[in-house]
């Protein structure tokens, strides 16, 4: 029997055939992953305004959550770059208690959206409002990094797009250079070491070099002005104890629009991960499982201070590559991240910031998708318009507003494109059955009877179709003795179409035309019967095919000539 809520962790199916050998190949993934997702875990910590052991925290207790919970065979979870720009902003109008409820309520929003199957429905975003708001995020991180990385001098940096570069523009004199060596270095290094090892990653690499060269300049030369983690932050080296949250009405209120945005920022991010994932291991995730995963892992991991979890699609694709092909490789990415926390933690206070800008930098470029964004600008104007409004909205205002504009964009786009799908016709003379479909007699036309007009709807029968109906009834005009309405091609029918239908029927009464209906499958006929306009057309006036409806319309038309 089906689950009926389709919760089905991968980690149980996958342990029933598990053997050394997939253990072996899940531990060698999850070391290099862990690894990797060390100085990453770091840098979004500091970004999104937190210390960098709450990044750690959250790829360690998110991570483990997704990998135990999750739908996905290989996917890795933890903080992400997406997040950087919406956390920020949380945490600078209310405050860390405030990003740890918004990343609740977000946990219950994500489990809700698992458990009602909204999980495919996720992929019907359209791309173009996909591509806008990464490549506004990407956009935004870089342009928080420009401090960090030339070293400024600058009490305070404004929140907005706009305001951060008129203060950059006028603090650049105060550019230290050692700084800017570092943060460039930073960059060259993660940029030329794929070049002689796939297996390490460049990030770390540049941490672990650029560490040791800013501790002997700083020991060995008396070089100072180097800003580094320990200069800003006090590094705590163990998991903190859960603490309690205080929810009130008032909070939940003012937080749920930030929650809303980091739930579907969160199941988009995750979702596309697995996707892609899928697409290389050749597997099949299950979407809702892993919003509730991901939904679990938001709830509890706020709890220890972390800031939002969600499917990393960098890290994915390394325990991809690595040979990871079960939960348990995350599983192991998590605790080889525990250790180091625990037993290297108070060693990342001399990495230098400005090295920790250069991993962002190169991150935002990664996420910037700036060659996709260059093919859609090519694409139809409503597509570019929608691409340009979402990433301006983002880089602009901030996320928030983007993901719900660009939501009710995408809604309208789907709106127009069905009502474009959707054609209303007008039949007078004779019917062609060549290509219809319903020919249950010999004759390929049917001739329609002299007083009878019929109105074939192609199409869903939804609110903007219905309005599109009821004015192309009222160009038309006529009044015949007799109106069918051809429904054999309408899938579903909501209220407004029905309202409608039943303006036409009282509109016909009044004018003394005999309303029919042809073709209506069972769901429409489902509607038409629960609502009542069954019994008010009367059965013997909703006719199966279009052969019955001309034989009851040739009765009427008679009957009315005598």
């Amino acid at each position: 029997m089906k689950n009926k809520f389709e919760f089905q962790p991968v980690l149980f199916t996958a342990l029933k055939n598990y053997s050394k050998e997939k253990f072996f190949s899940d531990l060698m993934a999850g070391i290099i992953v862990g690894i990797v997702a060390l100085p990453l875990a770091i840098a979004f910590g500091i970004a999104s305004g937190v210390s960098p052991e709450k990044g750690l925290i959250t790829a360690i207790i998110g991570g483990f959550i997704v990998s135990f919970l999750g739908g996905s065979s290989v996917q890795i979870g933890g903080p992400t770059g997406a997040f950087i720009v919406i956390v920020y902003g949380i945490i600078q109008k209310y405050g860390l208690e405030g990003l740890a409820i918004a990343t609740v309520i977000a946990g219950i929003i994500l489990l809700l959206m698992g458990f009602l199957k909204l999980g495919t429905v996720i992929k019907f975003i359209p791309y173009p409002i996909v591509v806008g708001f990464t490549s506004g995020i990407a956009l935004t991180i870089f342009t928080t990094q420009i401090k960090d990385l030339f070293g400024l001098s600058m009490e305070t940096v404004p929140a907005d797009f706009i305001s951060k570069w008129v203060a950059y523009a006028g603090s650049f004199h105060t550019t230290h250079i050692a700084s800017f060596i570092i943060g460039a270095a930073s960059i060259l290094l993660i940029v030329i070491t794929p070049k002689f090892s796939k297996k390490i990653p460049g990030s770390l690499v540049a941490i672990i070099v650029l560490t040791i060269v800013v501790y002997l300049l700083k020991s060995q030369f008396g070089i100072t002005g180097i800003e580094t983690i320990g200069d800003r932050f006090t590094i705590h080296a163990s998991l903190p104890s859960p603490a309690p949250l205080s929810f009130n009405m008032e909070t939940i209120d003012s937080l749920i629009s930030p929650a809303f945005t980091i739930a579907m920022l969160g199941a988009i991010e995750s979702l596309l991960s697995a996707t892609v994932a899928d697409g290389v291991t050749g597997g099949k995730h299950n979407s809702n499982t892993e919003l509730i995963a991901q939904g679990a892992a938001n709830i509890v991991v706020p709890l220890f201070g972390g800031i939002p979890v969600t499917g990393a699609i960098a890290r994915t694709m390394t325990n991809i590559n690595n040979g990871g092909r079960t939960p348990v490789a995350g599983i192991i990415h998590a605790f080889v991240l525990l250790l180091i926390l625990l037993f290297l933690g108070p060693l990342t206070k001399h990495i230098p910031m400005a090295c920790l800008a250069g991993v962002l930098i190169i991150v935002s470029y990664n996420m910037s998708e700036w060659r996709t964004f260059r093919s859609l600008m090519k694409n139809s104007k409503s597509d570019v318009a929608v691409l340009l409004t979402t990433f301006f909205l983002t880089v602009i205002f901030d996320l928030t507003v983007a993901i719900e504009i660009g939501l009710l964009l995408a809604m309208l786009l789907f709106m127009r494109r069905m009502m474009e799908a959707t054609k209303v016709s007008v039949i007078r003379d004779e019917i062609d059955l060549s290509h219809e479909g319903e020919i249950t007699h010999d004759e390929e036309r049917l001739v329609v009877p002299k007083g009878v007009e019929i109105y074939e709807i192609d199409g869903p029968f939804f609110f903007g179709i219905a309005n599109k109906f009821d004015e192309c009834m009222k160009e038309i005009g006529d009044k015949p003795q007799v109106r069918i309405i051809r429904m054999r091609k309408v899938p579903f029918m909501d209220s407004t179409g029905l309202h409608n239908l039943e303006s036409l029927y009282r509109l016909s009464s009044k004018e003394h035309i005999h309303l029919i209906l042809s073709g209506v499958n069972p769901q429409v006929h489902k509607v038409l019967t629960k609502s009542g306009f069954a019994d008010k057309i009367g059965d013997d006036n909703i006719c199966s095919n279009i052969h019955e409806a001309l034989e009851k319309a040739t009765i009427v038309v008679d009957s009315l000539r005598k």
